[in-house]
């Protein structure tokens, strides 16, 4: 059994815990990213943080949001969604996290699942949900013009449908007329964004195995808290993964994936 000390001795590497490990460059980032699989935008977890490899500087010192991100390399989250292969979701209890095809394809059956929860829920989601199957991925202007919504009613709708996954946003700025451009929104089903199925039923286990992975070691109490699906949650699910020798144990409460 590897000792919690030289599992943390580990994570500093992996995860670029150290100044002298600080990512320089966007492809450097993006090697990063396809290495653990996920990548939270700061800090607020054991699960990778991208801005926290970059060991730089924040925008505005002293100040908190946004003043707290990397000064120059704060367009790297943005910038690393827009390569192949890549996602950003909204699944880290509504705060967004890059995702690589891997993880994908271990995300896609509780998605899909999401899909159908929040058409069959009371509310207005299965209009957005069937208007986005009819439509396709629509800009957030014309699906108000087109649904008569107003743009809180839209937020209301839209933020509990990207907190689960089952919709996914994409902003980009697009040319005005009064010359320059603006930032608009583009919303798309789950499945639009990722239309292979892979089949399966909602299991969470195997995300929590890739989740730890990537963590490289975690406390037990943390995780439930990395994904907004409480509701598919089971009690004793992290000492089932150590009982089938998935996850082990380097000591009380803590848990990492076996060598």
């Amino acid at each position: 059994m590897v000792s919690l000390a030289a599992l943390f001795e580990r994570r500093e590497h992996e995860l670029r815990l150290s100044p002298d490990r600080a990512l320089q460059t966007l492809d450097e980032a993006e090697e990063f990213l396809r290495d653990r699989g996920l990548l939270t935008r700061s800090a607020d977890s054991a699960l990778p943080s991208l801005y926290e490899a970059c060991h730089e500087d924040p925008y505005k010192p002293g100040s908190s949001g946004f003043g707290q991100w990397p000064a120059t390399k704060w367009p790297w989250f943005g910038e690393l969604a827009d390569r192949e292969g890549v996602y950003a979701l909204k699944v880290h209890r509504g705060k967004h996290v890059l995702v690589t095809d891997d993880f994908a394809r271990l995300l896609d059956p509780i998605l899909r699942a999401e899909i159908e929860r929040m058409r069959s829920e009371p509310g207005d989601w299965r209009l957005v949900l069937d208007h986005l199957a009819a439509a396709g991925p629509s800009e957030i202007e014309d699906l108000q013009e087109e649904l008569g919504l107003r743009p809180k009613d839209l937020k209301d709708i839209r933020s509990p449908l990207e907190r689960t996954g089952a919709v996914v946003s994409r902003s980009y700025a697009v040319s005005s007329s009064a010359g320059g451009h603006v930032h608009t929104s583009e919303l798309a089903r789950w499945d639009q964004v990722y239309p292979h199925a892979v089949g399966g039923e909602v299991d969470l286990k195997p995300l929590i195995v890739a989740g730890v992975r990537a963590a490289v070691v975690a406390q037990d109490r943390e995780i439930p808290r990395w994904f907004s699906w409480s509701w598919y949650w089971q009690k004793g699910l992290i000492d089932e993964l150590v009982d089938e020798g998935r996850l082990a144990r380097p000591e009380s409460g803590w848990v990492s994936v076996p060598a």
